[in-house]
């Protein structure tokens, strides 16, 4: 394999032990860098770094120090941060398995593929894949990646398995702060008709191909226009602004507005595609459902929990 391993051990379910490494199973995407330009001259801004009442540093002086009260450091060198022991910069101990379900989506940090490390190792992965397909759990355990220990989940993945870092609870902001103010009652059943329609209407299979990073796209033809212009100030066309508040009978003329329009979002040109799963074949579409007669408008506004 080209790529190089982010990390190598084991996992360890119990009393065996499987050799394996994982991969990265994401990967920068197109994005454009500045830099900050010193405007009079148009030269670029550099840093360096320096001591108070020293000046500049040699980076072989640069070590690294935690400040235990103002002012006053303790400094670690790499060797004695590499020297702390963990079991789990090694190992990977499954200590618990859970459904799919029971984990939060927004504990998921970031994916990583894992394979075998080697021949020997390929009966014992293949057993620990199969079995968590068939119990159709996920195994839970921790793991020291690049100075921290993370929370880790695993799964099966086709042939393979998927390790994604968690977030601990104390890196998650509760739901029930942001949501309390929504009010907890059921919406009027002619509006939920017509959105549900809508839904299904515009429902179909997943294919990230389909989607890229129009602001991209966007700054490139600025930067192109500033090119042709030798620099000028480029002026942005006044954007449409979206209206205030709406109020129900707003609501149900959109929602019928939009059934009636019947078109769909143009899907994205898709990009050249790269090594790896080929995307899911996609199933004809079908027919939309007939939307039911919507009832009444109705003017109740709407109320606050």
């Amino acid at each position: 394999m080209a790529a190089r391993a982010y990390w190598q051990g084991q996992i360890r379910l119990a009393l065996v032990s499987i050799p394996v490494e994982i991969y990265s199973a994401t990967k920068s995407g197109a994005s454009i860098a500045f830099r900050q330009i010193h405007e009079p001259t148009g030269k670029p801004i550099k840093y360096e770094k320096s001591v108070q009442g020293v000046g500049p540093v040699d980076p072989d002086e640069i070590v690294k120090g935690y400040e235990y009260e103002k002012g006053s450091y303790v400094l670690v060198e790499d060797g004695e941060l590499d020297a702390v022991k963990l079991e789990s910069k090694k190992t990977l101990e499954l200590t618990q398995f859970v459904d799919l379900h029971e984990i939060d989506q927004v504990y998921y940090e970031k994916p990583y593929y894992v394979v075998p490390a080697d021949d020997l190792a390929e009966e014992a992965f293949v057993v620990l894949r199969e079995a968590l397909k068939k119990t159709k759990k996920v195994g839970l355990g921790q793991l020291a990646l690049r100075g921290r220990e993370y929370v880790v989940s695993l799964k099966a993945c086709g042939r393979g398995m998927v390790l994604e870092t968690l977030r601990y609870s104390d890196e998650v902001n509760k739901a029930q702060g942001f949501f309390r103010e929504i009010a907890d009652a059921a919406p009027d059943a002619d509006l939920l008709d017509l959105a549900t329609t809508l839904i299904e209407k515009k429902a179909g299979p997943f294919d990230a191909a389909n989607y890229h990073d129009r602001y991209i796209d966007a700054v490139k033809a600025l930067i192109d226009e500033k090119l042709k212009n030798k620099g000028k100030k480029v002026t942005p066309a006044e954007e449409e602004r979206p209206s205030g508040g709406s109020n129900v009978i707003d609501l149900m003329a959109a929602l019928k507005q939009s059934l009636e329009k019947g078109d769909k979002p143009e899907p994205a040109k898709p990009a050249a595609k790269t090594a790896g799963a080929p995307a899911a074949a996609k199933s004809p579409a079908k027919a939309p459902p007939k939307p039911r007669s919507p009832a009444a408008p109705r003017t109740a506004a709407r109320k606050r929990a």
